[in-house]
């Protein structure tokens, strides 16, 4: 039977390319506000990190009406680190609609995400958003878009994908790139009209896969996922299945069920098939369980998520001012806090180090292992954390490791900088072709390859450059890349720098510290435009004698510092040297604070 009053969509896009501000205008035309409501932007950007840093970073749901017909839509990242978060909430969904920006076209992600549904044999509407933009290439981008299209293998059905054009941030759209449209209403009729309704057994035992996890300090956690067959109510007894046979089979109650409207979840008594469902109640639930009636408890498959390809250690930390901002700082508090993190992110492993008071958290890129670091940070953990390292695979006896797919929108003038860098960190290029007055150009990277590349790239291109990179493949080791050409500025003694010893250390390299910042033996405290380190007492302090005052130092000039942020951070370190996170400061540090213990490890591993 299908359910005719039902649609559920999953909204698929490369980063920034506008689904966040789309949902807004569906929610707002889809009656979710009262006329006089006031609402933010980006209101399903509820995380602080997501509004400060203006990306997606986890899958959320929401509903609205239209014509009779309640629309399950959800929200997903863009960027490929958050892959994982895509994956998985396919499996709930009957239909995308693929977002593309209409200059920048199809991208990294954009290929990545549409692989993802295609394998799953659903329905997709094209929505090339940003119509209004001056630059905007409507018919190129639907082409580029139908290349992506037979290059993924897609079905006729699915290469025969309607197109819609409109302009999320106004509200506006049409079947006519050279028309803007009035409203919303021909997106609406073409989700109702192409993206199947849920189709099931309706009177059959209850099967729900659950996709996605949230949680409650009041009720636990609470479980997200479609009704596949039957139907759901309050105090129901349940069982609790794992398709991939991590446990037995066991009994548990539905204490609350709710469904989405608009922002908000409502309590409902019973859902049926097709309905996206959350739940309280079953202790101990997880991503990828299937909850089942007592009678027949048939756990459904979970989708395959992609491995991790970067791995960090996080480790209790042991620095000079460790304890001071933290609330959590032990090895016990950080591990509990990682695995509970494991249960909402499916892409994120953690495994013990050799260490006792160290694990190893392997994720999908430094970004999402660094928007993890930054979240623990927040909530009062206290931690050190280790240069990052990608994981090798070994296929067919050969040792082989995880390449990108990099995609770089940069000025004409930034090009030849461009690839001089890429040669040196092993790019390979597959593409280059002009769009407007820039130049876009496609490599296949080495994943270490684009460690600290950032910061670089966005000197190189003036600010200007745009780069995107998603997971490719594994390939043969393409042999060594230098890391970093440049070496730091090191704290000779714990105390307070002051101005006459941060004066005389600047001639040496760019400083990350103020005047009055306390630091320790060890900590770096700057970088040095040549190799090696130099070791520098910004704690100097200019002593008063017969010919001059100690307040003489009042009038020397300092050049502003480098305030480092937690990413700029983790690409900066090399491997002997730590992140030291705690809620209020960010510090780099050596692993070996002590300066002759650290030049007797250098001298012990040259002989080596």
């Amino acid at each position: 039977m299908k359910r005719e009053d039902l649609r559920n969509i999953a909204i698929i896009a490369h980063v920034d390319h506008g689904k966040t501000t789309l949902v807004d205008e569906m929610l707002k035309q889809g009656g979710a506000f009262r006329e006089n409501q006031v609402v933010n932007d980006r209101v399903m950007d509820s995380n602080d990190l997501e509004r400060e840093r203006g990306i997606t970073i986890l899958a959320k749901n929401t509903a609205c009406m239209y014509d009779g017909v309640k629309i399950n839509i959800v929200d997903t990242p863009g960027h490929a680190d958050f892959s994982g978060e895509v994956e998985r909430i396919l499996k709930m969904v009957n239909g995308v609609l693929l977002l593309v920006d209409s200059f920048e076209g199809t991208m990294p992600q954009t290929r990545f995400v549409l692989q993802k549904a295609l394998e799953l044999g659903h329905k997709v509407i094209v929505v090339v958003n940003k119509t209004d933009r001056p630059d905007a290439r409507n018919k190129e981008v639907v082409d580029e878009v139908l290349e992506l299209l037979l290059d993924l293998d897609a079905t006729e059905e699915q290469i025969d994908s309607p197109v819609v054009f409109c302009s999320g941030r106004l509200g506006l759209s049409s079947y006519n790139p050279d028309d803007m449209g009035k409203d919303f209403k021909p997106l609406f009729d073409k989700i109702i009209e192409h993206i199947d309704p849920p189709d099931g057994d309706t009177e059959g035992e209850l099967q729900v896969l659950v996709s996605s996890i949230d949680y409650n300090e009041y009720v636990g956690r609470i479980a997200i996922g479609r009704i596949e067959r039957g139907s759901m109510r309050v105090n129901q007894e349940v069982m609790v299945c794992d398709y991939l046979g991590r446990h037995e089979p066991y009994k548990a109650k539905v204490v609350s069920l709710y469904q989405f409207e608009g922002l908000n979840r409502v309590p409902v008594e019973t859902a049926g098939m097709g309905d996206i469902v959350c739940f309280s109640g079953i202790e101990g639930i997880t991503i990828g369980q299937t909850i089942t009636s007592v009678s027949a408890p048939e756990p459904l498959p979970f989708v395959k998520i992609s491995e991790p390809t970067v791995e960090m250690t996080f480790s209790v930390n042991t620095s000079p001012f460790a304890g001071r901002e933290g609330k959590f700082v032990t090895s016990r508090q950080i591990r509990e806090r990682l695995m509970r993190e494991t249960l909402k992110d499916v892409s994120l492993r953690v495994t013990d180090s050799d260490a006792l008071d160290a694990y190893n958290v392997a994720g999908r890129g430094e970004m999402h292992l660094s928007i993890l670091i930054e979240t623990m940070r927040r909530e009062g953990y206290e931690l050190s954390v280790s240069t990052p390292r990608v994981l090798m695979k070994e296929i067919d006896g050969v040792s082989c490791e995880p390449v990108e797919r990099l995609v770089i929108d940069v000025p004409e003038s930034a090009v030849g900088a461009v690839m001089e860098k890429m040669g040196q960190r092993k790019g390979e290029m597959t593409a280059m072709h002009p769009v407007g007055s820039r130049t876009r150009l496609e490599f296949l990277i080495p994943s270490r390859g684009l460690f600290g590349y950032r910061s670089e790239f966005m000197t190189d291109t003036k600010g200007e450059g745009i780069m995107n990179s998603v997971f490719d493949s594994y390939k043969p080791y393409f042999g060594d890349i230098p890391r970093r050409t440049v070496g730091s500025l090191v704290a000779w003694e714990t105390g307070t720098a002051v101005t006459y010893g941060l004066f005389n250390a600047q001639e040496r390299g760019t400083l990350f510290i103020d005047a009055g910042t306390p630091v320790y033996e060890g900590m770096i405290v700057g970088v040095s435009p040549k190799a090696g380190d130099i070791v520098v007492n910004v704690c100097k302090k200019k002593h008063l004698t017969n010919t001059r005052a100690s307040g003489s130092d009042d009038a020397l000039h300092l050049i502003p510092y480098k305030r480092m942020s937690l990413e700029e951070s983790l690409e900066f370190i090399q491997d002997d040297e730590l992140v030291e996170v705690t809620p209020k400061n960010i510090r780099i540090r050596k692993v070996i604070l002590e300066r002759d213990l650290r030049l007797k490890a250098e001298a012990k591993q040259k002989n080596n």
